[in-house]
């Protein structure tokens, strides 16, 4: 596919999930507010639900830019590239929406993951698509993938469901330009650690 829809066909959907790793893009209304981009790496953490919706697990961090700028407004586009083989950039655009563990939904959607869900995700971003875009990506460098990195995983693993609860409630309660990222009542439940 070169140019537009409106929904993932199955080729796609398999080259979108072996992607090593894509890039998440969420702005505020305010036109003062900061565009946020994040990259997020793919380790079975992304799934085609059907042809027009995607997920994918949100891990822990520092910011909480993505959720507050879904909770506002709903806007998202997520960006996969090549690095190997046939140049190739695809964007998928739509209405997302954040769901947390205890929300009845979390554990069908971490079904559609082909790993475990660890301990680090603190919810799951879904991706309503309005529009798929593909196109050539020839400006794109070619770049050897090494592995993906467990620093998060340890990091998560360390603190513990009771300490990431209090690190999300002193960092992930509002955005950067102060917009309501996690409510404290989106406080996780006790989360397996990963293998």
């Amino acid at each position: 596919m070169d140019g537009t829809a409106d929904h993932i066909d199955e080729e796609l959907a398999s080259w979108l999930c072996d992607q090593p790793v894509f890039f998440v893009a969420t702005a505020p209304l305010d036109g003062d507010g900061r565009v946020n981009c994040s990259p997020k790496g793919n380790r079975g953490e992304f799934a085609v639900i059907n042809p027009t919706t995607v997920a994918y697990l949100d891990q822990n961090g520092s910011g909480i830019e993505t959720i507050a700028h879904l909770r506002e407004n709903g806007r998202i586009t997520l960006m996969f590239t090549a690095f190997t083989g046939a140049p190739r950039i695809v964007r998928l655009q739509g209405r997302g929406e954040f769901i947390v563990q205890d929300d009845p939904r979390f554990a069908d959607y971490c079904n559609a993951f082909p790993l475990p869900v660890g301990v680090g995700a603190r919810a799951v971003i879904v991706a309503h698509l309005t529009r798929v875009a593909d196109s050539c990506g020839f400006g794109v460098p070619l770049m050897k993938f090494n592995g993906h990195r467990r620093a998060l995983d340890a990091w998560a693993t360390k603190k513990g469901a009771e300490g990431l609860v209090d690190y999300q409630q002193r960092n992930n309660l509002r955005s950067i330009d102060d917009l309501p990222g996690l409510d404290p009542l989106d406080a996780p439940a006790d989360m397996p650690t990963p293998a």
